[in-house]
């Protein structure tokens, strides 16, 4: 019976906690009901940036729609992954309802919406976020007080050591060793803030610069304050994808295919989601072919993660080296220019201690080719033999059968608001197209 939320059916909720553990009911509801179903093509969709359970559900009802129309004979069963990730309430979500994505009071305060996401997501630390959120609202003029808000905010973000979660932040290694410290928490936060709101200052004016008086206007540092904390928490939530993916989905896929070894498996993931299911391929057990597609929409991860080597470090190669191979059929990576979260803000949070390029040194254009950019800005790099297709094309059967396809979907991916832009412009009927045709559904 489809959930309620959900319009297509078989549909299931695959839910896991932030160390990857399936909650075993639904697990096993899923497990049974495939079979019971009689479904050879699984569509397993996780989301990105969702603070609870129903923004996910409203997010994979939007994106599933169109698929019955356009396959009505396929046995497709669906799939939503629910993990506990959030979202920061003043950043619009095209196509959601506005009690989804409501106008929020201007930066830098914490509005009530965020900071009970925060307290959700974070549990046992509500004297950090409450210090957090009095000095946004307060913004103390020394520079110290920068410096101690961000104190506050690696408190927030830090993982216990024992935890598994500490494993999986990392995209590139070096030597070996993972690189997973960014700049933004261990450099001058001061800094951090100073960059980050002059880059919000550029991605609200119209034309993507300042203009009249603006140009020569200091932009205030807790805007940045406030961007430094949204950044950090979703560094949070790229740490605990990856753990998600690869201890939690990658087991049950294996367990699927313990059990039904001729279900077809096509995984999707937006933004972080990208992120958990590219892991679950690394926790898939030797020898499971059973995933034929993976489809990464607006991938919120680098865009070296694949790779053996990096262009800039020949000792350094991608996390995910080598993984997809594993997958029976096509890694597909939509990406769009338009996604300024992606754009513009990753590269300033992913940069790496040392690296002392940033708005002012490169500018706003200068960054998109950046060494920290992700793959949902410019796709899949360093990886030999990857295709790159417009969306057209794509649609038009051109989509290769196996290794790495990069999409320009900048068509369709273009709505969204500062400062993540299209980011979340996600739900449209060629991109579902995009997923059948990945997975050769029909």
């Amino acid at each position: 019976m489809a959930d309620p939320a959900v319009s297509v059916t078989p549909y299931w909720e695959l839910t896991f906690d932030a160390d990857g553990d399936p909650d075993a009911r639904r697990r096993d509801r899923l497990l049974d009901g495939v079979t019971r179903k009689g479904v050879r093509d699984l569509i397993v969709f996780a989301h990105g940036w969702n603070n609870d359970r129903s923004g996910a559900t409203r997010l994979y009802d939007g994106f599933f729609a169109p698929i019955p129309r356009l396959v009505p004979t396929a046995k497709i069963g669906y799939v939503g992954v629910v993990w506990p990730s959030m979202r920061f309430s003043d950043e619009p979500i095209p196509d959601f309802p506005r009690a989804l994505a409501a106008e929020m009071p201007r930066r830098p305060a914490l509005d009530k919406d965020t900071r009970h996401a925060l307290l959700e997501t974070f549990p046992g630390r509500a004297t950090v976020i409450d210090q957090i959120a009095r000095m946004l609202d307060q913004q103390p003029r020394e520079e110290a007080e920068l410096e101690e808000f961000g104190r506050l905010v690696r408190m927030l973000v830090d993982v216990v050591p024992p935890g598994p979660q500490a494993l999986f932040a990392a995209d590139t290694l070096c030597e070996g060793v993972p690189q997973d410290s960014p700049d933004m928490l261990s450099g001058s936060v001061a800094a951090a803030c100073k960059e980050f709101a002059q880059a919000l200052t550029l991605l609200e004016s119209p034309d993507g610069a300042p203009d009249g008086a603006a140009s020569f206007s200091l932009p205030n540092p807790w805007e940045g304050a406030h961007e430094l904390l949204r950044q950090a928490t979703y560094y949070a939530m790229k740490r605990r994808a990856g753990t998600v993916g690869e201890r939690g989905l990658g087991r049950v896929i294996g367990q699927l295919a313990a059990r039904e070894p001729e279900v077809r498996v096509h995984l999707v993931g937006h933004s972080f989601g990208a992120r958990l299911v590219s892991f679950a391929l690394r926790g898939l057990p030797k020898g499971v072919r059973t995933v034929k597609s993976v489809t990464l929409l607006q991938g919120a991860f680098s865009h070296y993660a694949f790779a053996s080597r990096l262009p800039h470090d020949a000792r350094a190669g991608g996390v995910l080296e080598g993984q997809h191979k594993r997958i029976d059929g096509p890694l597909v990576c939509c990406y769009s220019r338009h996604d300024s979260a992606l754009s513009t803000m990753y590269p300033l949070a992913s940069r790496m201690a040392g690296d002392a390029r940033g708005v002012a040194a490169q500018g706003i254009g200068r960054m998109l080719g950046d060494k920290w950019g992700a793959l949902g800005h410019d796709g899949v790099q360093a990886v030999p033999g990857t295709k790159s297709l417009k969306l057209a094309d794509a649609l038009e059967g051109k989509l290769p059968t196996s290794g790495c396809v990069n999409i320009d979907a900048a068509a369709v991916v273009r709505r969204g608001g500062a400062p993540a832009g299209a980011h979340s412009d996600i739900v449209h009927r060629e991109l579902a197209q995009v997923v059948l045709a990945a997975g050769r559904v029909k």
